[in-house]
């Protein structure tokens, strides 16, 4: 039987068909970029950012990205995801990027992703992970890093995981930058010995001795754990547990011998106590600006009920730069009821050797989950900003909770515009208002930018919500809290729904806090509070802006500024133009009204006092003022009732 010889052609095709299917992506695995980054935008919601996507594109041109949010090689490969502070959900989808095998780094910083981690095993080679602020949660299985040696830097930072620390990371041979902070892991830190590694587990449920290799980072990549050893204060020795058994043996009995006898003593000391109490709560304290001390006595009332709540009475502590106390030391604390506002009641409440803070209790918060309002307070209390009062701590419970912030020593703006005064005591004067509204603009600006996903970064921006520090720079308060207030509560007595918009048609945008912002200038300029607030209901009396707009229509005199400002020489014409940008911020129509950004660059460029050239042109008009002066610029202001 003869042996199958095959043609002499078939190597060379074989060989062509190797060749094929070697220069064929789509064969051998690597699939189209483009088609890949469409499928995996489907999966997400919210892509609003995302529109010039499109797949007749290329998305990259060498390393230009020519999509939104990609980082390129020079070879116009995908290198990486950078879609952060987008607002997306929905499912990061792993299967289809795994697809683009050229992809190293992921971002999604400051969206809503929620759920369990991603599979990142998917993606082998992958050099950077960030997944920070978004809603992220459950346990992340110890192995989900197992085997990833390119992965350089890992920040799940300010979300919601539990459970222990994945010993994957500490396997990890050339990581070099972890952020977990303000989780909820819990457990030892296990042994990182990675060179020029950085890391931060602040705010977690960490407990135990920090590993030798993590001695050399800062202090307060620990704080908000029950962690000790260098570079934290050294660990007490522990006793062992059979010591332990023997002790408490013993306390049982004795407690146990004189259970009789206390049971006896409490209650002749019962009766006596009853008296004590009494005599307190009418007994006037000469040193305390207030009454009585029966104030003091009600918040330790109070506060006593937390130490009965899940969290065990522990504050949750949001800044590192400030020294931590616990809620025993705010019950040792002397207290004053500073008063009660919207929300509720604030009390200021003296430390023992630290400056004195502000508790906040909050009844009108019920609505919120503990994740969604853990998570909001983490984003607030990370804003740092001059004329922001900052969030040092907060406390949950169901119910109601705290809010723990600096304390102002000159009180509020609206103290000092609407609080009777003696005779021979002055009022804030031009410089002084002026060095506040610029304050305030800045403060609102930050807000702005560090809160783009809030339709009212603010919300509640009123004069006594202005407060001063002792140099009279304004610090805003009570700002962001929209997202956590009840719904109804909110549009009962929030500001941002006082304006015309909400009143009207029933919704906010992002210039009603401009809105707010104008009521305020008008209510600096002319001493008059805005009596509209006061109204519970809607439909109220007149604002502020509208009784301006109606003096300033009839006739223009310079009547309508607060008597009790005393203005720098040359500065009326500056007064005038920030009453102008007051009107203009009061306009109703939301169309014509100028956004937060021209708000805030027209009250920078304002001066304490003009040139003698500018001045000498109002002060030819007789009393310094002209109907005239109004329509400069343009300027108009409408008011639709």
């Amino acid at each position: 039987m003869a042996r199958f010889r095959p043609p002499y052609w078939l190597p060379h095709v074989l060989t062509l068909i190797h060749i094929l299917l070697i220069s064929s992506p789509v064969i051998y695995g690597q699939q189209d970029p483009a088609a890949q980054l469409i499928k995996f935008k489907s999966s997400l919601n919210n892509t609003g950012d995302l529109t010039n996507w499109d797949p007749n594109v290329p998305p990259c041109a060498g390393e230009s990205p020519n999509w939104k949010g990609l980082i390129c090689n020079k070879d116009g490969s995908v290198f990486g995801l950078q879609l952060q502070n987008m607002g997306l959900s929905g499912t990061i989808d792993m299967d289809t990027l795994a697809q683009i095998t050229s992809i190293r780094t992921l971002s999604f910083i400051n969206n809503s992703f929620e759920g369990t981690l991603p599979n990142l095993l998917k993606i082998g080679p992958l050099r950077g992970i960030f997944l920070s602020y978004n809603k992220f949660s459950g346990v992340i299985d110890g192995d989900a890093f197992k085997g990833m040696s390119s992965l350089r830097k890992v920040e799940l930072g300010n979300n919601n995981f539990v459970g222990k620390i994945p010993i994957s990371l500490s396997q990890l041979p050339i990581l070099v930058d972890l952020q977990l902070q303000d989780n909820q892991f819990e457990g030892e830190i296990p042994d990182f010995e990675q060179n020029d590694l950085k890391v931060n587990f602040a705010n977690n449920k960490l407990d135990g001795h920090i590993p030798k290799g993590l001695r050399n980072q800062d202090p307060s990549s620990f704080a908000g754990n029950d962690l000790c050893g260098k570079p934290l204060s050294n660990c007490k020795k522990t006793l062992n547990k059979k010591l332990i058994i023997i002790i408490v043996a013993a306390s049982v009995l004795a407690v146990l011998a004189i259970i009789i006898m206390t049971l006896f003593i409490l209650r002749t000391r019962k009766t006596r106590k009853n008296k004590n109490i009494k005599r307190q709560l009418t007994k006037p304290d000469r040193k305390n600006t207030y009454k009585t001390n029966a104030n003091e006595i009600q918040m330790q009332t109070k506060l006593e009920t937390y130490k009965r709540t899940d969290n065990g009475g522990k504050l949750h502590f949001l800044r590192t730069d400030r020294e931590r106390f616990e809620l025993e030391d705010l019950l040792r604390a002397s207290a004053d009821v500073l008063g009660s506002g919207s929300f509720g009641s604030s009390y200021k409440a003296m430390l023992a050797d630290r400056p004195p803070v502000v508790v906040k209790r909050f009844k009108e918060m019920s609505n919120v989950g503990k994740e969604e309002f853990y998570a909001h307070m983490r984003l607030l209390g990370s804003l740092s900003h001059p004329n922001l009062l900052p969030l040092l701590a907060f406390y949950y419970k169901k119910d109601e909770k705290l809010l723990v912030t600096d304390f102002a020593e000159n009180g509020s703006l609206a103290s000092h515009l609407h609080v009777k005064r003696r005779p021979d005591e002055p009022g804030l004067d031009w410089a002084t208002r002026l060095k506040i509204i610029k304050g305030v603009a800045q403060g609102l600006d930050h807000l702005y930018n560090e809160l783009p996903r809030l339709s009212l970064p603010h919300g509640h921006l009123k004069s006594s919500n202005v407060l001063l520090d002792d140099e009279f720079n304004p610090l805003l308060s009570d700002y962001g809290l929209v997202p956590v207030i009840n719904k109804e509560h909110a549009q009962h007595l929030m500001v941002a729904y006082k304006s015309p918009e909400f009143t009207q048609h029933k919704h906010t945008t992002k210039k009603t806090d401009v809105w707010c912002l104008g009521i305020l200038i008008l209510e600096m300029l002319t001493g008059k509070f805005p009596a509209n607030y006061l109204e519970q209901g809607k439909g109220g009396k007149p604002d502020l802006g509208t009784w301006v707009n109606s003096v300033v229509r009839e006739e223009w005199t310079g009547e309508v500024f607060d008597k009790d400002m005393k203005g720098t020489k040359n500065g009326e014409g500056e007064m005038l133009k920030l009453l102008k940008i007051g009107m203009r911020c009061c306009e109703w129509d939301i169309a014509r009204r100028c956004d937060m950004r021209e708000a805030v660059e027209k009250i920078q460029g304002l001066k304490e006092r003009e040139d003698d050239e500018e001045y000498s042109s109002y002060a030819s008009e007789g009393d310094g003022y002209s109907s005239r002066a109004m329509d400069d610029d343009n300027f108009s202001f409408s008011v639709t009732n």
